[in-house]
Formats: structure tokens, sequence, C-alpha cells
């Protein structure tokens, strides 16, 4: 198969029908078009950094799944369906790697303090699994998301539509990596809704730090990734892969992590498959992806407020969809920073 290479301009035309078809049922086509569902961000001002908080405060069934293989996580061991605990209260997104994990600490003070978890004496314990990303290399790599930064994207967390591009989890992001980061571009946060006419909504959040670069599934081509030398236009890493100039022998520098949200009812079992078919909008919107380089993770939070009957396949299979969506909107929706350009500004 002859793989094409597609210049930025033609990436810059790229928007999805399903995403605009998305956008138009709803003026909240985001993650918190799920009722119950809030979101915060905290960017840091010190560098390109930060943490993205998703909020259920109610409790709600929550499971995930982990496919790259150079994860940071917290706290996901409980998400498991044989373990005891049956539901999550936050979802932490952060940068920094393994450092930003901390930021955790501060949404599990922060739901304390409103008596929120589970109660033993005096303390309550809020269920608040996380994962990060690496953007350690975006500007002074010593200043990561702490405690502190979880706390404040908690406290700003809202149902208003989630803000999207270089915010909170996603603002030291980048994408294509595949020949370096002098031919990487900037990488953020992205969000997309899908709501049936029988009311079930699947909605996905995703912060995009990937190895490969971004695609349209619907079109084929590449919306934001590796350049050419040149810089004006895709390398399509795709091709790189089949001349076999790329490899994947380097640090562990990249991570896509993502949230669906849904008011369906699952158990943890069925919101586990949930994620797991999840993993698929990853592999139509990012390639390559689940890299040895890349810590891919997925996190299902299921409401259980839609009054229906509904199976794990169909929730899975429109998470895939959304998800694929969100992807797209984080390279759209990104801003540049130094050394890093976005879509949007490479006119």
């Amino acid at each position: 198969m002859r793989v094409r290479r597609f210049p930025v301009a033609a990436a810059l035309a790229v928007i999805t029908a399903t995403t605009l078809a998305a956008q138009s049922r709803s003026t909240n086509a985001t993650l918190t078009a799920v009722p119950g569902i809030t979101v915060g961000h905290h960017t840091l001002r010190e560098r390109p950094t930060g943490c993205t908080v998703v909020l259920a405060e109610a409790g709600v069934t929550a499971a995930v799944d982990v496919r790259g293989a150079a994860p940071a996580t917290r706290e996901t061991d409980l998400l498991d369906p044989v373990n005891s605990v049956q539901v999550a209260h936050a979802i932490v997104l952060a940068g920094g790697s393994a450092f930003g994990l901390d930021a955790a600490s501060g949404v599990m003070r922060f739901l304390e303090e409103k008596k929120i978890g589970f109660e033993f004496g005096p303390a309550r314990v809020p269920i608040v699994p996380a994962a990060a990303l690496f953007d350690l290399g975006v500007g002074n790599g010593l200043i990561r998301p702490t405690a502190d930064c979880g706390y404040a994207a908690a406290g700003a967390a809202s149902t208003a539509p989630v803000l999207e591009g270089s915010v909170g989890a996603g603002a030291g992001a980048t994408i294509g990596k595949s020949n370096g980061s002098t031919h990487a571009m900037k990488g953020g946060i992205g969000s997309a809704s899908i709501e049936l006419p029988n009311g079930l909504i699947v909605s996905a959040l995703v912060a995009v730090n990937a190895f490969g670069d971004v695609i349209d599934p619907a079109t084929g081509a590449v919306v934001a990734g590796v350049r050419t030398a040149d810089g004006r236009s895709m390398a399509d890493a795709r091709v790189g892969l089949r001349a076999g100039t790329i490899t994947f022998g380097g640090s562990a520098q990249n991570t896509t992590l993502g949230v669906i949200a849904t008011n369906a009812r699952l158990s943890k079992t069925d919101a586990k498959r949930v994620a797991q078919m999840t993993h698929d909008g990853y592999a139509r919107a990012i390639a390559p992806v689940h890299t040895p380089v890349d810590g891919d993770t997925v996190f299902v939070l299921a409401t259980g407020a839609y009054a229906r009957s509904v199976t794990a396949g169909q929730v899975g299979a429109l998470a895939a969809d959304v998800m694929a969506q969100a992807i797209v909107r984080a390279a759209q929706q990104a801003t540049s920073v130094a050394g890093f350009p976005a879509l949007r500004d490479l006119r």
C-alpha cells in the first residue's frame, strides 16, 4: 500500500464530519456533557505543564486499561474488577512524568475537605487514580505539577464545556516525535461527546503526548505530527516506518491519557471492557501507537444515571469513536510553545 504525504495546508482543512456532527448536537460536546462529571485544569505559569482533574463526587463505577509499555500511574490496581473498591471519586491527568502523580494528593485533600470518600473515623478516603505524561523536555523540567496543582484544578472543576488545547495536563504535551523533538509539534487536550436520540451519552477527554502522528480516521490524512526537514509539511510517520527510518529505542517520553465518561449503568467488568475497546480509538487516530516508548492509558467512568439496559459492547464502540474525535481535536486546538509549533499556527 502506498502512503501519501500530506502538506500542512491540507492538514489544516481536515475536520471530520463526525466531529462536526457531535458538536452540532449539543452546546456542550465535551466530557462534561455527562451529568455528574466536572472538569478543571490548572496550568503552571513557570513552564508549560499542569494537570487536569475529572471529578465524580458522588462516586462512579470506574475502570482502566493500560496498553503503552511506559506508563506512570497511581491507584490503578484498585480499578481491577477483582478488587474490592467499586467506585472512584476523581481521575487526575498530569504532566511532569512520575513526579506529576503528586497532583492526586491535592485532589484527595480537596475531596476530603468536602467530606467525600470512604469514611474511616474522622477521615474520608476518596479514591483518586491518576496517570502522568512525560513533558520534562518542554521548558525547565525541574518544574513539575505538585499537590497544589491538583488542589487548584479540583477547585476549578465545573460543568462548563471543557477548555481544550495547551492547558492543564496538555500544556507541555507534544506529538510526532518519531524523528526526534526537533521535528515534533504541539499536542494538548481534546474532548468530544456523542449523545444518542435515546439519551445515552458517551464522552471523551484526552491529553495527547504521542510518539506517533495524529491521523484523521475519516480520511487517513495526517492532521499533525512529525514534520519534514523544512518544517512546512507532514513527513508522515507511516512513511518513515515503512522506510525503516523509525526505531523505538529511545527513552519513554510519550503518553496519551484518556478518560471516557458515560451515563450508562456498567459493572466494573463492563467498564473494563469499554476501556479496552476505547484503545481502538487510539489506534484509529494515532500512528504508531501503544509503542514501547508510550504509556497509553484509558480510564472509564460510568455514572449509571441512564435507566435503560445497554451493553458494554455498544458503549465501547461509541467510546472508541468519540475518543478518536477527541484526539483529532487535541491537535487542532493546541497552541505553539517554544520549539514546538502547533497545527493552528502553521499557516
